[in-house]
């Protein structure tokens, strides 16, 4: 029974409901069907015939393409882009910026390294050698190895969606499935069952069916018509032992006749997949007891063992190998270096032969990319070992640094502390801290006379440092070749500012500032695992310090400018700067506005400008007449002079204004916690300036103003 109210499913309004959402779902189901997904998912789980195969290949070659050729071409397919810094061509590649992801996961930073990278998938597609090789990523914990990895598997699994990157194999079916008439193959093809097919294990390319001797003139049909440099259709690889197995034995049924054998080949669409272990896979060491090499190259099926009664038959074997399953893609190698022996000298089979051995059945082709990567400790053991010179001898290094631009390592912050994403203001210059201590870290110390960390930090950033040019640049970075080997992980950044977020609640409620950053940081430094001596602590603890400082300074400016941030009062004085040095220059005298006498150039005034940013008295005419020959140029071209578009001129005038206003304003009385209503006004005013230029919040800039006038104030 049913309580008053309650009706059974299907009657009264439910009924009305289930009307609705039957509506909604044909409304659905409509709009699916004329949808451009659903032609996709036509074309992904496309079937035909070898002939229907030979069709497709002639008007798209590039499914014939090996597993070096489509990475490549997949990677190029995004863009490029070419720019300069430190006198030296660099090209970024699209790609990496993970245009798939929206982002998340893209490399910033190690362009050279992506360059030398993508450099050796165009040797390898072009078969110059290096196909034969095993692409060895190396660098230190957390200097995105993992990333480019994944970044790659990830952009082959789309490209194989696209019909560009499209890839086939074959199988073949119980029954004859071409048939005398066009309808009557296509009937047949509908029929097939899933169980009538033996599809290759290895999913192998279907013209692999092509005798090696037969493939030169079958090669030229195809190819027929076309001209140089056109996409041309390639034959690659071999066939697995299954799929040979079963031309054989259809070979034998038809007295060798390969017409009648291709009739029953059938040829499909698959998509490389890494949830499926299909064209990508991903192996890692494991308890050395319980993994062998069968784990690469696949095992004996005993239950099949059973049926067919001979460990060497095909059937009996199963192809689950990681190198198997990867086979038209790519195959990752985790900490490559880690494996026992018996893996690596498997991979050694596979990467100089491109074959691989399983067990009871004779040597395979295959065709993929072989991507390995570990860390620098593993590989200094591989080097030692004068057992492995085979494999050092067919590895491809390719070194994964940590970032050593300063630009690059705050974008990688920035994907994931914003202040949108953590809730919370982060102050100015609390990323831009992160990452010049992270960039800092990693840098030798200058073999240049004079020149500082922060100034060689610059350079790198691609900054103008005074006295130094670009062939300063090229010079420092050839004298520190393994900078980027050591230092600071982005990891380690990342989770000193998770740190600040989960901190006391009462101090990082409303921000997080660079004071909260440094803090964390100097308590955390003694506890990080890859700072393994005394030596290396202090090292990092003075590059700390060297990093506070300079935040200290361009806090104490930013202030500073706030207070000097009356731009009329600003350009009042530049005009009389510039009135005064034009009448010294000319030998003339200056009218006093006020009494309206014609007096001296006033000398104390122009020198007390000139000394805020260290012009010496000797120096000061070529000061004057750097000014003055800038204003000519500005009326030259029409424009009118504003003494603040000089950047010298304008950092000049702020500072004497700040010295000459900052009695006034009294800044150090706001450490005092009583304040009267003047002070409240003044600091206020202060606090606004910070927000509205220097994109400060109430707290970040009353954290700032106080900091100022604390240190003033000692």
């Amino acid at each position: 029974m049913f309580r008053d109210g309650q009706q059974p499913i299907g009657s009264g309004t439910g009924d009305n409901r289930a009307t609705d959402l039957g509506g909604r779902s044909s409304q659905f189901r409509d709009m699916f069907k004329e949808s451009a997904l659903q032609g996709q998912y036509r074309n992904l789980h496309w079937m035909g015939t070898f002939d229907d195969y030979l069709n497709v290949a002639t008007s798209n070659p590039s499914v014939t393409a090996n597993a070096f050729q489509r990475m490549h071409t997949m990677i190029t397919s995004y863009g490029q882009e070419s720019y300069t810094r430190g006198g030296r061509e660099y090209i970024r590649f699209k790609f990496f910026d993970d245009p798939l992801g929206g982002g998340q996961d893209a490399v910033y930073g190690l362009d050279d390294r992506l360059m030398k990278l993508v450099q050796f998938f165009e040797s390898a597609a072009k078969g110059y050698g290096m196909q034969k090789r095993l692409f060895l990523m190396l660098g230190p914990v957390g200097s995105s190895k993992s990333t480019v990895a994944r970044l790659l598997k990830r952009g082959i699994e789309q490209y194989s969606l696209t019909e560009q990157g499209a890839v086939y194999t074959l199988g073949f079916a119980e029954s004859p499935v071409r048939g005398s008439t066009q309808e009557a193959t296509r009937q047949n093809l509908t029929n097939l069952s899933k169980d009538s097919i033996t599809w290759s294990p290895m999913n192998v390319e279907p013209l692999s069916l092509i005798p090696p001797s037969f493939r030169p003139r079958m090669i030229d049909l195809l190819n027929e018509g076309r001209k140089a440099g056109q996409p041309r259709v390639q034959i690659n690889g071999g066939l697995d032992p299954l799929t040979r197995f079963h031309l054989q034995e259809l070979l034998s049924q038809y007295g060798g006749d390969f017409d009648k054998v291709l009739d029953h080949v059938v040829v499909k669409r698959f998509v490389i997949s890494e949830e499926d272990r299909t064209g990508i896979t991903t192996f890692q060491p494991k308890d050395p007891k319980s993994q062998d090499s069968t784990e690469l190259t696949g095992e004996i099926n005993y239950r099949k063992l059973a049926i067919y009664g001979s460990d060497s038959d095909p059937r009996a074997f199963s192809y689950d190998g990681e190198l198997c399953r990867a086979n038209r893609g790519v195959a990752e190698f985790i900490e490559v270096l880690k494996l026992e022996r018996e893996f690596l000298y498997e991979l050694l089979t596979a990467t100089q032969e491109r074959v691989i051995k399983p067990k009871k059945s004779p040597q395979t082709e295959i065709d993929l990319v072989l991507l390995g990567h570990t860390n620098e400790a593993e590989y200094e053991k591989l080097q030692n070992d004068r057992f492995q010179e085979a494999l050092r001898d067919r590895s491809l290094k390719i070194d994964i640094p940590y970032v050593l631009t300063l630009s690059d390592e705050k974008r990688i912050y920035e994907k994931d502390f914003t202040s949108e994403k953590v809730g919370r203001h982060l102050a100015p210059h609390t990323i831009d801290v992160a990452a010049m201590f992270a960039v800092c870290s990693r840098l030798d110390e200058p073999k240049k006379s004079g020149m500082t960390l922060l100034q060689k930090m610059r350079l790198y950033n691609g900054e103008a440092v005074a006295g130094y040019t670009e062939q300063t640049v090229r010079e420092i970075q050839d004298e520190a070749p393994r900078e980027g080997h050591r230092g600071i992980s982005p990891r380690f950044i990342q989770d000193s500012l998770a740190a600040c977020l989960v901190r006391d609640a009462s101090e990082a409620r409303r921000f997080i500032s660079p004071f909260m950053l440094l803090n964390v940081l100097r308590e955390r430094l003694p506890e990080n695992p890859h700072i393994t001596s005394n030596e290396e602590l202090k090292r990092m603890l003075a590059v700390l310090d060297t990093v506070e400082k300079e935040y200290k300074d361009i806090v104490k400016k930013e202030v500073q400018l706030a207070i000097a941030g009356d731009v009329r009062a600003l350009e009042t004085m530049g005009h009389k700067y510039v009135e005064n040095i034009s009448a010294y220059q000319r030998k003339q005298r200056v009218e006093n506005r006020l009494t309206k006498n014609l007096e001296e150039p006033d000398e104390k005034f122009m020198r007390s400008v000139e000394e805020k940013i260290g012009i010496s008295a000797g120096a000061k005419d070529d000061f004057r007449r750097e000014v003055l020959q800038t204003i000519g140029g500005i009326a030259a071209s029409g424009r009118r002079f504003n003494p603040l578009d000089s950047e010298r001129l304008r950092e000049a005038l702020e500072k004497k204004l700040f010295e000459d206003t900052k009695d006034t304003i009294q800044i150090t009385q706001f450490v005092s916690v009583v304040q009267d209503e003047e002070q409240q006004q003044r600091f206020d005013m202060l606090k606004d300036r910070l927000i509205k230029r220097f994109g400060y919040n109430d707290d970040s800039a009353t954290e700032a103003l106080k900091f100022v006038a604390s240190y003033m104030a000692r």
